[in-house]
């Protein structure tokens, strides 16, 4: 069976995150393509699905997913959702900090403090382990100005989410990996994650952060594509 992966990396991040799922893949005899949005040098660009692929699975950390097309999503038939939401902002109480601080953001953006921001972020992305351990990223090479711009178009676009992904077909097998330790999305979030998808298989990683360092998840979630979906 034919089967392609298209990775989607969250805010802030690039397609560099992902070359060792890339290795993984490739070592399976499976395509691998990454989108990348361009918040530092390297170009903006979205894949396409392979008209022979049979199994085209989704995987999308934090942001990733809801950046997806709609109309790729439509044609998957499995999907990863690492460190991921449904509503980034969760309603009532639970969310005025959450909006408060996305506006916070905004407003250091458009200061032009972009570098700053990233690298505060980073550490929270990182925890519980040091910034050092995240894999390549935009501020690796500096942001660009376009690149600076498309980190408020979507950051803007983070504080809207409302619900799944736009196309998310139902009914596809959907693996939800959840860290116990993250700063970014929300406990609140990740429940309205799970109770928008309660088909869904959960794993948490309890030693984890948002960007979910410390642990073999590649190669358990290529594992769990390859035993365990049609």
């Amino acid at each position: 069976m034919t089967t392609q992966l298209l990775a989607l990396h969250g805010w802030a991040g690039d397609q560099r995150s992902w070359a060792p799922w890339a290795v993984l893949a490739e070592q399976r005899g499976w395509r691998f393509s990454c989108a990348e949005r361009g918040y530092g040098h390297l170009p903006p660009q979205m894949p396409i699905w392979q008209a022979d692929a049979q199994r085209r699975v989704v995987i999308g950390h934090s942001l990733g997913p809801h950046l997806l097309p709609a109309e790729l999503w439509q044609q998957a038939t499995a999907a990863v959702l690492l460190a991921s939401f449904a509503a980034f902002i969760p309603p009532g109480r639970e969310g005025r900090p959450v909006a408060a601080a996305l506006r916070g953001m905004a407003a250091r953006l458009a200061a032009g403090e972009a570098t700053a921001l990233l690298h505060d972020f980073q550490r929270q992305v990182a925890a519980p382990f040091p910034p050092e351990r995240l894999p390549p990223g935009p501020l690796d090479q500096g942001i660009s100005a376009a690149g600076a711009q498309r980190l408020a178009t979507d950051l803007e676009l983070l504080a809207c989410t409302r619900g799944l992904p736009a196309g998310l077909p139902p009914g596809i097998p959907v693996l939800l990996v959840e860290a116990a330790d993250d700063q970014i999305v929300s406990a609140a979030s990740r429940a309205l994650l799970r109770q928008a998808l309660p088909e869904a298989r959960l794993w948490t990683l309890p030693v984890a952060g948002h960007a979910l360092l410390g642990n073999d998840l590649p190669a358990a979630v290529l594992q769990w594509i390859g035993d365990g979906l049609p």
